[in-house]
């Protein structure tokens, strides 16, 4: 292949998200600590990617600019086409609800609602109609048809883990990020989660950026992106 087919591919090459110079700084003067000090970054669309450093490298922050939860101090991000700058906090928080899905370390499960009706919670806070052929792929996928009318206290932790990452892709976000999302869990337990993450992209076409410090994790991504002292390694 030549130089030029090359170039011309990667510019083909769809993007769920993208950095440009990302700077964030907290504080100011002496006392100023600076999280991101110049991230480039391509998230490939249809690809399971990770972020990995060790505590305090920038990656959780990377993460929080990226999904619109942190605002950064200089440099863009764009989102499924769309630059987050450019956007009110009215805006930014519909984009966030239409665009983007997440998936906690902690669950974030509601405790007085079934497995089903955390799920499509996000759907019902839009106002949007239920997709009963999507919702029955996703929940297929994830193997949780027979724990729909659960509550969570009545599941294990990767059960409410799986609950967690279908509500995250219920509204068939351009992009979903997952912040260390197996911390809570045992080995065993961890490897499912990881497999049907990957099962997403795999089989439900998902985009997916997973947090993580463990490099077993991380293992099981398409890409993988090292942050030291807020740059990519």
């Amino acid at each position: 292949m030549t130089t030029t087919q090359q170039q011309t591919g990667s510019q083909q090459t769809a993007l769920a998200a993208s950095a440009r110079d990302l700077v964030r700084t907290y504080g100011s003067g002496e006392t100023a600590v600076t999280a991101l000090a110049g991230v480039d970054l391509d998230v490939a669309a249809g690809r399971f990617t990770a972020i990995m450093g060790p505590s305090g490298s920038g990656k959780s922050t990377l993460m929080h600019c990226l999904a619109g939860l942190d605002t950064p101090t200089s440099g863009s991000v764009v989102v499924g086409g769309v630059e987050l700058a450019g956007l009110d906090d009215t805006r930014l928080t519909l984009f966030r609800r239409e665009h983007v899905g997440f998936v906690f370390q902690s669950f974030n499960l509601l405790p007085m609602l079934t497995a089903g009706q955390n799920i499509v919670l996000p759907l019902e806070l839009a106002g949007t109609p239920v997709d009963r052929v999507w919702l029955d792929d996703v929940v297929g996928v994830l193997g949780i048809e027979d724990r729909m009318g659960h509550r969570p206290s009545e599941l294990s932790g990767g059960q409410q883990q799986r609950v967690a990452v279908a509500r995250a892709l219920i509204s068939r976000p351009d992009i979903v990020f997952a912040d260390e999302p197996t911390g809570n869990l045992d080995s065993a337990t961890s490897l499912e989660v990881l497999a049907f993450l990957r099962r997403s992209v795999r089989e439900l076409g998902q985009s997916v950026v997973m947090v993580t410090h463990d490099a077993d994790a991380a293992a099981h991504a398409d890409e993988v992106v090292v942050i030291e002292d807020g740059r990519v390694a």
